[in-house]
């Protein structure tokens, strides 16, 4: 289950799970180069849109950890301009329902499709949109990874002028018969991420770390209604969590291993590589979440590297020393980048900085 909010675990019973493990599978992140249009998109759930018939799909998606091969299909197709990010996802479902009508409530207790979006790739300060078969949305904006005892949640921050629309293909939430699925297309206003007046936080040319999460329960009808399904003992099953980007860990705010969306303005076919920095960072949040672990067995920060049982990196064949250094507040560990010569640092919050 994904973490969520502390007062709702505490509430409502949710199970926390702290995922600070890497997952042992070499899983990789997934990358999607969105091209920019020029046509008016019409929000409307048709797929057969001529804009979206010009672009592909994404890789189908996978189980959450990157292990099981989901019982229903799910793809996502994505779009840009100057205005908004355009998302295009098809859910394959044979039964489609959905009840809770009211924005922000919260929505995964539904099925449902989930976008986050990391505009900087720091791991701070990210989004989380959630839309079920209604159409009834749940925006959150967090500061950090519920990892972090001092993350702040805003549950009211609201996409300003998101349009969203959802087509049924077949009936909602009709258990008579069998539907085929669920159409739900979006566009996110690049204003939305905006941390200034004056910021142009348009990424031409550029990269978001972004992932794709699908919710599905199984379910049991009711007098006609559906109904999520319980345990003997009265507790709701577990859901389905399934994804387009793998976390490896039954967790969604790692945005470290989210996935890479590169929005290219090239007219034709454009490519994008995973820059090598980032696999540097990837080995510096190893190293983070072994601090972790180390932290909870011992109420203390390890104090050299190997009590992390990780000496140095290798990020494409060169072979890097990183300085673990201890202070009254938490620790740092740096390394020097081969590849632009700065050096990355990582803090005891998880936050990476490069001098």
């Amino acid at each position: 289950m994904r973490l969520k909010f502390k007062w709702l675990t505490v509430a409502l019973g949710f199970l926390s799970i702290i995922g600070y493990s890497q997952s042992k599978n070499g899983i990789v992140p997934k990358s999607y180069v969105a091209y920019k249009t020029t046509d008016k998109m019409i929000i409307d759930g048709d797929e057969s849109d001529a804009s979206w018939a010009k672009v592909d799909w994404s890789d189908p998606f996978i189980d959450i950890e990157g292990i099981q091969k989901p019982k229903y299909g799910t793809k996502v197709k994505m779009l840009w301009d100057d205005t908004n990010f355009y998302i295009l996802a098809k859910l394959e479902e044979p039964h489609v329902w959905a009840n809770l009508k009211q924005r922000d409530t919260i929505i995964f207790y539904n099925n449902d499709f989930e976008v986050f979006i990391d505009p900087d790739g720091d791991t701070f300060n990210y989004y989380e949109l959630e839309i079920n078969a209604l159409n009834t949305a749940w925006d959150l904006f967090l500061s950090k990874p519920y990892r972090e005892n001092d993350n702040v949640v805003l549950n009211d921050w609201n996409i300003t002028g998101l349009k969203s629309a959802v087509k049924i293909n077949g009936t909602l939430n009709d258990s008579k018969d069998t539907d085929e699925g669920w159409v739900l297309e979006m566009a996110i206003p690049w204003a939305a991420y905006k941390t200034s007046f004056s910021e142009k936080n348009v990424p031409a040319d550029n990269f978001w770390k972004v992932n794709f999460s699908r919710v599905n329960w199984q379910h049991t009808v009711t007098n006609g209604n559906y109904e999520r399904k319980k345990e003997a003992n009265g507790k709701f099953l577990p859901e389905y969590n399934w994804v387009w980007s793998p976390m490896g860990v039954i967790n969604m705010h790692e945005p470290e291993k989210w996935g890479y969306v590169y929005f290219s303005s090239k007219e034709g076919k454009d490519s994008f590589t995973i820059p090598r920095e980032d696999k540097l960072k990837w080995e510096l949040f190893t190293l983070y979440r072994a601090q972790k672990e180390y932290y909870q067995k011992h109420k203390a920060w390890a104090t050299s590297l190997e009590s992390l049982t990780k000496e140095s990196i290798r990020v494409e064949n060169k072979i890097l020393k990183p300085i673990l250094e201890n202070h009254p507040t938490g620790y740092t560990i740096s390394v020097k980048s081969p590849f632009s010569n700065k050096t990355l640092i990582i803090r005891q919050d998880g936050k990476i900085i490069s001098n």
